[in-house]
């Protein structure tokens, strides 16, 4: 298998934030003029639920968008990769990316972590928003410094929702956060559009355990290119 490295050009990241809040949310890093067709790649391939081989959940639109080029190459922007490799700090992958939206009304979760492969801090994910989101239409809340619990399988105590915090933005910005950060939707009371990509990140490590349930999740590209943390 192909097995191209990429050198990440340095872009300025606040290590010691990212290590103590394990995220950041990167304002304008997406070109204002990629926004349109980004967001006509989202509502070209949204798939019902029954179209993917695992059923996605009620209450949101879903799109599989993973080939498409514009997609890629928010995918791969250097400020995004900088933050993505300082968190992992290791050689890593992108391993993953689909849309998701939430409808009118739906979209609430609770809090949750994704969790990382093998270690902690080997996973990192990225939403990139197509929309400007907020209150209004259910943007991400999330609750700093919960990245590096004792034990990943403990139940989220309830307090935890009393810190969470909801990020605000408009389109263009990209969150990107430790996949242990506990983290979730909020309902989208006004049904207003809110297009995002979720992507995921992984250490070299994980590549093989990852392709052995990408053809569940629908995973397409080729995830065969690495990248060096800066």
């Amino acid at each position: 298998m192909q097995n191209n490295t990429t050198e990440i050009k340095q872009t300025t990241v606040d290590r010691v934030a990212l290590a103590r809040d394990g995220y950041v949310l990167l304002r304008g890093a997406i070109p204002p003029e990629w926004l349109d067709s980004l967001r006509a790649a989202f509502d070209d391939n949204i798939r019902p639920s029954e179209q993917w081989p695992v059923p996605r959940g009620f209450g949101w639109q879903h799109s599989l968008l993973d080939l498409d080029a514009a997609v890629q190459a928010v995918c791969r922007l250097p400020a995004v990769l900088n933050a993505v490799g300082a968190m992992i700090g290791e050689r890593y992958f992108l391993a993953q990316v689909e849309g998701r939206e939430p409808l009118v009304g739906q979209g609430h979760q609770g809090l949750h972590r994704d969790l990382s492969a093998h270690r902690p801090g080997d996973t990192v994910q990225a939403l990139a928003y197509f929309d400007d989101f907020g209150p209004h239409n259910g943007a991400t809340r999330l609750v700093p410094g919960t990245h590096r619990p004792a034990d990943t399988s403990d139940p989220i105590p309830p307090e935890a929702e009393a810190h969470a915090q909801q990020i605000t933005g408009n389109a263009g910005d990209i969150l990107v956060f430790d996949a242990d950060l506990l983290h979730a939707a909020t309902v989208n009371p006004s049904g207003a559009r809110r297009r995002t990509i979720l992507i995921s990140y992984r250490a070299e490590s994980a590549h093989e355990s990852h392709m052995a349930t990408a053809e569940l999740r629908n995973v397409r590209m080729d995830t065969s290119e690495r990248f060096n943390p800066p």
